[in-house]
């Protein structure tokens, strides 16, 4: 790139000034997107499993297409508006909720219509500054333990989407939920890729390599694609992405279900307040995972203040709330920030730059689908345990330990996301606790009070199915 192209990309996206390069950004740019391709497969899955209330699927390659469409438009906006190297996608756990809750009550275009309607919600709560001042209300502890919560979470991710940790099945009847390998034992080529892979990394991190997590990663990718060839490895046991040289690069995409959307037709199927329930239940989810990642982001690139606060904030959190709402109009569930972002951030990403490549990506998947399913979960899921490691390490040490009505509250947060496999949950439940201990020691005003009202918010969250039960709601 030309010298002076350089300097008008360093001052657009204020590279030098966020101590980055743009090697840094377009190498983050890249291991977000080989640690984040997987929901390209991954949520047409989800959301193709479910029926809605007249017997209808998602046709699973439209799904593709839709997914990859609205990931690429929504990383590209928050990389030119919001300058942040904070990737966007279909939102995991919100597209189950879609799937199992919403669509059976009614039409796939009902379901997405509300799925539109807490998108425009969350950008009203933006637009207020409301969205702001409840990111605010939240303590420093607090704060530092949804950002660690989330290194273990994505470390869970890791070690579960590599079969490393897999999960007992019920007819086990065991009390014990996870296992090492298949019963108790490590097995089979891929598991040893995702070792040989976990290795590598953290040598090159303590080696402080540039690059460490993408160099990881092709070179495992390589080394997959190399096993199974020589060791005719099943396909069931490497996930969703078997690596292997693809005969064809390009495959047309399908548009059909972008724009395919009824946005007040689920509250003719429901009535008005189940109706509302769903779409509030849905802005909770998108509202807190958001939250949790934008916390985790900023607390392991940096750029975040003493009051943990990224430069544009109000700029991420609207971009935020038109991804919820791009997803539903393109019929592949809400779209939200992506934890996986901070394998970009341990690569050096501190820029929107990055996200112009993961954006890019993301679109030339449309056409490219075959290569951007090349790369096996064993072979990116080392990045996740290496980027947990690294913000459990910056922040662990800043809570404070001795004051129990933040310590306790930060415990619950920390244990609660891997354990409920939710950010959503983690936050929640801390929130609570926290609320309720302050009240507990006579210490309830140092509570802000919006806090009070998300715990409320929580609170309904958490009890929706006794609250249905109680209204009459099936």
């Amino acid at each position: 790139m030309p010298a002076t192209a350089t300097s008008t990309v360093d001052r657009l996206f204020r590279i030098s000034e966020r101590g980055s390069t743009v090697t840094q950004e377009l190498r983050g740019g890249l291991a977000t997107f080989f640690a984040m391709a997987y929901i390209i497969v991954l949520n047409p899955i989800i959301l193709g499993s479910g029926t809605d209330k007249f017997g209808h699927h998602l046709d699973n390659a439209q799904l593709v297409t839709a997914t990859a469409l609205i990931a690429g438009l929504s990383t590209l906006l928050m990389g030119l508006i919001g300058n942040m190297p904070i990737a966007i996608a279909a939102g995991l756990g919100i597209n189950a909720l879609v799937s199992l809750q919403l669509a059976p009550r009614m039409s796939w275009p009902d379901a997405m219509g509300m799925v539109v309607l807490a998108g425009i919600v969350l950008m009203i709560l933006v637009a207020s500054g409301l969205r702001q001042r409840v990111l605010d209300a939240i303590p420093n502890g607090l704060r530092r333990a949804i950002a660690i919560g989330i290194g273990l979470f994505i470390s869970l991710i890791g070690l579960v989407d590599s079969g490393f940790v897999t999960r007992n099945p019920d007819a086990a009847h065991t009390t014990v939920p996870l296992a090492l390998g298949q019963g108790g034992q490590l097995k089979g080529w891929p598991v040893l890729v995702f070792v040989l892979g976990l290795v590598l990394m953290f040598v090159l991190v303590v080696r402080k390599t540039k690059g460490a997590i993408l160099i990881g990663i092709v070179a495992m990718t390589v080394v997959a694609i190399v096993v199974n060839s020589a060791a005719h490895v099943p396909s069931s046991a490497w996930g969703l992405a078997v690596p292997h040289i693809p005969h064809s690069v390009v495959g047309a995409p399908d548009f059909h279900l972008i724009g395919k959307v009824s946005l007040f037709g689920g509250f003719h199927e429901v009535g008005w307040l189940t109706g509302c329930l769903f779409v509030f239940t849905v802005l909770l989810s998108g509202f807190f995972d958001a939250m949790g990642t934008i916390i985790g982001v900023g607390e392991e690139s940096g750029l975040a203040d003493e009051n943990g606060q990224l430069p544009g904030m109000g700029r991420i959190l609207m971009v935020d709330g038109i991804a919820v709402a791009g997803g539903g109009l393109g019929s592949c569930s809400a779209n939200t920030c992506f934890v996986e972002s901070t394998a970009g951030v341990g690569e050096g990403a501190r820029t929107g730059l990055a996200n112009l490549l993961t954006g890019v990506l993301f679109l030339l998947a449309l056409v490219f689908t075959p290569l951007a399913t090349v790369v096996p979960s064993q072979a990116a899921t080392p990045a996740l345990l290496v980027v947990g490691l690294l913000i459990m390490a910056a922040n662990v040490r800043d809570i404070d330990w001795g004051d129990f009505t933040i310590a306790i509250p930060a415990f619950l947060t920390m244990v609660s996301m891997p354990f409920t496999y939710s950010i959503t949950n983690g936050i929640g439940i801390g929130v609570l606790a926290l609320v309720v201990l302050r009240a507990a020691t006579g210490r309830f005003r140092t509570v802000p009070w919006l806090l009070n009202v998300v715990a409320a918010c929580f609170l309904v969250y958490f009890l929706l199915h006794p609250i249905q039960e109680l209204v009459g709601v099936k």
